[in-house]
C-alpha cells in the first residue's frame, strides 16, 4: 500500500495529526526497534501481533557459565554473522538520517545491535543494547572487531565454512543467529581472548542481562533534550525501552508509535498508526519541505 492509494479517511486525518505533532514539538527522540532493519534482511522477534517467534534465545548467565552453551552460541553465530555484517541500511534508515540533519530528531536510541543506523550516516545514536559488531574479554575487558573473531573462528574450524560460505540458504534469526543442527555446534572450537585466554562474549545485552550504567546515562540525556518520543517498528516489550515511553508519560511529552502490529504501551501513546514506517516518514519529509 502507499500513501497515495489510501482513501482511508481516518489514516488520512492520522496523517495530519502527526504532521502537527511532529513539526510543532521537534526535535523528537526516536526509539527503533527489529522492524525498520527486516527490509534489510535481518529477521525480528516478534510478529505484528508481539508474538515471540523463537523459543531459545540466549540467556546472559548461561553463556557466562556454560561451555555447551557457549559452543552453540558461536556455531551459529558463525553462519549468521556474514548476512549481518553484509546489511544495507533499510530507506527507514536513510529518512531518519535525513530527518535528523533537517532537525526534526536530536537523535535515536536503537534496540538493534546491527550498528545499521551508523552505516547509514546517523550522527547521535546510542546502542541500547550493545553492538554485534564487536567482542570483549570478560576477564580483561579487551575489544576485539566481531570479523577478527570470525577469521579465528574459520582457521580453527575449517569443516565448518562450507556452512558459511552458503549462509543465505541458512534460516536465519535475529541478532545474528542462524539456525545450526545441534550435531555441527557439538563440533566446534572456541578461540579466547588473545590477550590473556580469557572468555569472549559479544558486546551485546543477552537476555537476562543488563543495560550499563553509562548507557542509562546517555539515553536520559537524551530524552531530557527532547520535546517528544517516536517510536519506530518496536513491541516495547522489553522494559529498557518501554520505559521511556513512561517518562514521556510522566514529563508531558507527546508519544508517537509507528508500527505495524500492537505494543506494549498502546494505551499511552497519543497516537499509534499501523501501517509501515517507512512510509509514513517519507510522507513527513514531504510534508514538512512543502
Amino acid at each position: 500500500m502507499t500513501i497515495n492509494s489510501t482513501h482511508s479517511t481516518r489514516f488520512n486525518r492520522q496523517l495530519d495529526q502527526l504532521n502537527k505533532l511532529l513539526f510543532s514539538n521537534k526535535p523528537w527522540l526516536v526509539i527503533t526497534g527489529a522492524g525498520i532493519s527486516l527490509s534489510s534482511g535481518i529477521p525480528t522477534y516478534r510478529d505484528d501481533k508481539g508474538q515471540w517467534l523463537r523459543s531459545d534465545p540466549i540467556q546472559h548467565q548461561e553463556f557466562i557459565s556454560d561451555e555447551q552453551k557457549r559452543k552453540r552460541y558461536w556455531a551459529r553465530s558463525l553462519v549468521g554473522w556474514p548476512p549481518v555484517a553484509n546489511a544495507k541500511p533499510s530507506e527507514a534508515h536513510h529518512l531518519l538520517t535525513d530527518m535528523e540533519n533537517k532537525g526534526l530528531i536530536s537523535g535515536v536510541i536503537t534496540q538493534n545491535v546491527d550498528r545499521l543506523h551508523q552505516k547509514a550516516g546517523l550522527n547521535k545514536v546510542i546502542d541500547l543494547h550493545g553492538r554485534l559488531d564487536r567482542v570483549y574479554c570478560l576477564q580483561c575487558n579487551r575489544y576485539e572487531t566481531r570479523d577478527s573473531v570470525q577469521h579465528r573462528l574459520l582457521n580453527i574450524n575449517p569443516h565448518l565454512k562450507p556452512l558459511v560460505n552458503h549462509s543465505d540458504n541458512i534460516v536465519k534469526a535475529p541478532d545474528g543467529d542462524a539456525y545450526v543442527e545441534d550435531k555441527v555446534t557439538e563440533t566446534i572450537k572456541l578461540v579466547s581472548c588473545e590477550t590473556c585466554q580469557g572468555v569472549i562474549m559479544p558486546d551485546v545485552v543477552f537476555f537476562g542481562g543488563s543495560v550499563p550504567k553509562h548507557i542509562h546515562e546517555e539515553t536520559n540525556a537524551l530524552f531530557l533534550q527532547s520535546k517528544g518520543l517516536l517510536v519506530l517498528g518496536s513491541s516495547l516489550m522489553v522494559y529498557s525501552s518501554y520505559r521511556f515511553c513512561k517518562l514521556a508519560k510522566q514529563y508531558a511529552k507527546p508519544l508517537v508509535i509507528l508500527n505495524r502490529g500492537k505494543t506494549r504501551a498502546d494505551d499511552l501513546a497519543d497516537l499509534h498508526i499501523k501501517q509501515d514506517c517507512t512510509l509514513i516518514l517519507k510522507h513527513c519529509l514531504d510534508a514538512y519541505q512543502s
